[in-house]
């Protein structure tokens, strides 16, 4: 199996089969696994990116952002989005493709899938980082499979 930030990018108007670009486990935040939920953003601008995530009708009232410094591009400590203060913070102690979403007054643990994943391989991460009771790895949630058995 190869990383999923080794794949070659794809064409610029890949999308998930159904459209779906953000999932969130049933009942998150509770102690389920690693990440409650997932999102893949069609950018490393996470000021551009910002209004699809607070878009989602299940993240909830976004008030900040703490986010792993090596997956995005350089961001101000804040944005309005919607007309609220998004307050952001780059640390580089968190694991890559994550970020920690303060949603009022619950943090949640986001899987961030690269932009440039291919759609059937972010969808499957989508699908896993969204559904109860798993607790698969960031890597796991990440890997590319590589066979048909792989993808069971």
């Amino acid at each position: 199996m190869t990383s999923l930030a080794e794949a070659s990018p794809p064409p610029p108007d890949t999308a998930a089969p159904d459209g779906r670009r953000f999932t969130i486990k049933p009942g998150a935040p509770a102690v389920t696994g690693h990440v409650d939920g997932a999102w893949w953003p069609h950018s490393r601008d996470l000021v551009a990116e910002l209004p699809s995530l607070v878009a989602e009708p299940d993240a909830g009232r976004v008030d900040r952002v703490s986010y792993s410094e090596a997956d995005w591009d350089t961001t101000p400590r804040r944005t309005v989005v919607d007309g609220s203060v998004v307050k952001l913070g780059r640390y580089r102690t968190l694991p890559p493709h994550t970020m920690n979403v303060l949603d009022g007054g619950r943090w949640r643990t986001i899987l961030v899938i690269p932009p440039e994943t291919p759609a059937r391989d972010a969808e499957r991460a989508l699908a896993a980082a969204g559904r109860a009771g798993n607790s698969d790895t960031v890597d796991d949630l990440l890997r590319t499979p590589t066979t048909d058995e792989d993808l069971r």
